[in-house]
């Protein structure tokens, strides 16, 4: 703890980050870290449904990072919440963050995103795979370079295919880099290949 003026200031604690593409594996993600032993920040607005049967960890305020709502992120730290990659250069400079971006084959996060847009009653046509896997890889270099630049973020990159097919090692690398304090069985235990719904090979144009 750092003293101040002769008061004892308490250190502050990283944030966890899990984000990546929508469809990536992030709320997977949450669900091993919580059952690990981080506790989430998520209001439970948005409950569990087809798409993801698990639930979806989110937390509506992140939605707003973009027009400057951050009074909620002191209260985060120490914990983990989901933001998706297109609001990560929103969160504030002053604390520290440790990232876990979810990576994952990108026809299978577009047939994810066109089975959820089905499910709503929503038109999955509107833009063509080519057109947005063009638009998410433009992005994903873009954020992924403005992470490099900073000093506050670090990032372990998971992705979503591998962990699934063998989740150990990459447990392993997620308690290393969040300090080895987390319960890597309970997190191997959350992995559940069941959910594995669209998978590259059986994903065609």
């Amino acid at each position: 703890m750092k003293k101040l003026f002769g008061i004892l200031k308490p250190k502050k604690q990283p944030i966890v980050v899990v984000s990546g593409l929508p469809r990536s594996g992030t709320s997977m993600m949450m669900k091993m870290l919580e059952a690990g032993g981080i506790p989430p920040i998520t209001d439970n607005i948005r409950t569990a449904d087809d798409d993801n049967p698990k639930g979806y960890y989110e937390f509506e305020r992140v939605k707003k990072l973009k027009d400057g709502d951050v009074s909620w992120v002191p209260e985060a730290q120490g914990k983990a919440v989901k933001v998706i990659s297109a609001l990560l250069e929103h969160l504030p400079a002053a604390y520290e963050y440790r990232v876990i971006f979810m990576r994952r084959a990108m026809p299978e996060i577009l047939a994810s995103q066109k089975r959820m847009l089905v499910n709503r009653g929503e038109d999955p046509d509107k833009v063509s795979d080519e057109e947005m896997t063009r638009l998410y890889e433009k992005h994903l270099a873009k954020i992924e370079s403005w992470l490099r630049a900073q000093e506050n973020f670090r990032v372990l990159y998971i992705h979503y295919n591998k962990i699934l097919q063998n989740p150990a090692p990459y447990v392993s690398q997620i308690n290393a880099f969040l300090g080895n304090r987390l319960d890597t069985q309970k997190m191997a235990q959350v992995v559940d290949p069941s959910l594995y719904r669209q998978r590259k090979e059986k994903v065609s144009g």
